[in-house]
């Protein structure tokens, strides 16, 4: 299945994208920054560290910091958060109904054979018959 990635850079430097946005809604989900970035195979410090990029991106914070409780703390989603998601996911919903007819074209044009192949040269030039493994060639 052919699928588009949207990355949106903003002017001043800042970018949300798939990653972030999937991070946030793990935090919605599991209430935890940690259990969102261990649900997503990346470290505690990785996450916070994309959490803090989203918090400093905007002008109000997608996430904050729950008190501590029976269960102790957490993080929660912000309202401005739940926004953020909701509108990237509809930049994806639309830009995939704007462009399906030129990703179908594209997708028309793909080699059937592209990735079949999975000895494809690895640039160590084990394959090149006139290069022999050890041997130096003549520059």
């Amino acid at each position: 299945m052919t699928r588009m990635r949207i990355r949106i850079d903003f002017e001043s430097g800042g970018s949300i994208g798939p990653g972030k946005i999937m991070l946030l809604e793990r935090i919605r989900e599991a209430g935890s920054i940690s259990a969102a970035g261990r649900a997503l195979g990346m470290s505690y410090r990785r996450a916070w560290l994309l959490v803090d990029d989203l918090n400093r991106i905007f002008r109000e914070p997608v996430v904050s910091a729950a008190v501590g409780g029976k269960h102790g703390g957490g993080t929660v989603l912000t309202a401005f958060g739940e926004q953020v998601i909701d509108h990237y996911r509809a930049v994806e919903r639309e830009a995939a109904v704007a462009t399906a007819h030129r990703l179908a074209a594209l997708q028309a044009g793909v080699n059937p054979d592209y990735g079949v192949d999975k000895s494809v040269d690895d640039g160590s030039f084990a394959s090149d018959p006139v290069v022999k493994p050890g041997c130096a060639t003549e520059g």
